[in-house]
């Protein structure tokens, strides 16, 4: 990935978020010109710094609902990572406007920015609740979704393209650092239902695949990673069996509190519908979505090549997925040095 990102001017919003800033290492790995770090909060920017040392760093404080700042941080930028949303279930929930404006009109100021200074690949970071949505989240990441996909069907000769993917480990605001501040005291373990499946995948592997797909990505590509899934209450169960002692508490003694689904939240998730299945192919390690609309107009194709064949999946949902088993789970956590 060297060719790719050598010598280039990058743009990574919501860089100071806990993906972006993944983005941000990774990429430091690969010889770029500068990395322009695109996010509103300045503490942010100040722990990044901390974390992450380099002069090819800038520093870009600044709302992706603002275009005039947009278009400012966007010239003479080769690649774009958008990063940058409104990610939390009931805070969209209850601010739908501040959601509508963050994750929709601001992914429109930053396309319309990337058409009009000449980028060359967009690529924008989406999320599983984005297919068939049932909350303010959802519909405006699958509206994100629509604007960076159907880019192309004007005359941009800018690569649009989206990464989709379920949960990060250990992501801020993920049950992990929850769970672990609960064991950590004694207090109950809580989780919305013993029912609930979730796709996950560490912080790394989604940020490899993140800057994979900038490499290989077409034009009104959404890119899947295939995963596997756990319940939710495994999770809880293995944290508990194994953190507890290290705080000095008796892992029989720590309950699991069922506190009823969240509004909007769904018990299990899905990275693509049945109606998306028809225009995708698969890899061996990723499905990818071509633009319906692109592809019934001419405008897109599906892919020839013989390493690629048309998806067997009907839809990807985390309750028909793989289940890691409680050593999985164990295992995956020890290895990406998680607990």
């Amino acid at each position: 990935m060297k060719n790719i990102f050598k010598g280039k001017d990058i743009l990574v919003t919501g860089g100071c978020g806990s993906v972006g800033k993944e983005i941000v290492r990774q990429l430091l790995k690969y010889e770029p010109e500068r990395i322009r770090v695109f996010d509103h909060s300045e503490a942010d920017h100040f722990r990044l710094n901390q974390e992450i040392k380099s002069d090819k760093i800038r520093n870009l404080i600044g709302d992706i609902r603002d275009k005039s700042r947009v278009m400012r941080a966007m010239e003479r930028v080769d690649i774009v990572f958008h990063a940058a949303a409104l990610k939390h279930v009931p805070f969209c929930e209850y601010n739908p406007t501040e959601a509508v404006s963050t994750n929709v009109i601001g992914t429109q100021h930053l396309v319309e920015a990337a058409i009009e200074r000449g980028v060359k690949i967009f690529v924008g970071i989406s999320t599983d609740k984005a297919v068939n949505p049932i909350n303010t989240l959802g519909a405006t990441k699958l509206l994100s979704e629509k604007i960076i996909t159907n880019a192309p069907s004007g005359f941009s000769e800018c690569v649009f393209c989206c990464v989709r993917f379920g949960n990060v480990l250990n992501s801020v605001g993920s049950v992990i650092p929850i769970f672990k501040n609960q064991i950590s005291k004694g207090d109950p373990v809580t989780i919305t239902s013993n029912e609930m499946t979730r796709f996950f995948m560490s912080m790394e592997d989604a940020v490899a695949h993140v800057l994979k797909t900038a490499e290989t990505a077409g034009n009104g590509e959404t890119h899947i990673l295939k995963m596997k899934a756990l319940r939710l209450i495994d999770l809880a169960e293995v944290m508990i069996d194994e953190l507890a002692p290290r705080n000095n508490h008796d892992p029989k003694k720590i309950n699991i509190d069922i506190i009823g689904v969240r509004p909007g939240e769904k018990i299990d998730e899905s990275l693509m519908t049945r109606e998306e299945a028809d225009y995708a192919i698969e890899t061996e390690d990723k499905i990818i979505l071509y633009n319906s609309f692109l592809a019934d107009y001419g405008k897109g194709k599906i892919n020839s090549d013989k390493s690629k064949k048309k998806t067997n999946h009907e839809e990807y949902n985390s309750r028909n997925a793989p289940l890691l088993t409680k050593e999985e789970i164990k295992k995956l956590l020890y290895q990406k040095k998680i607990i």
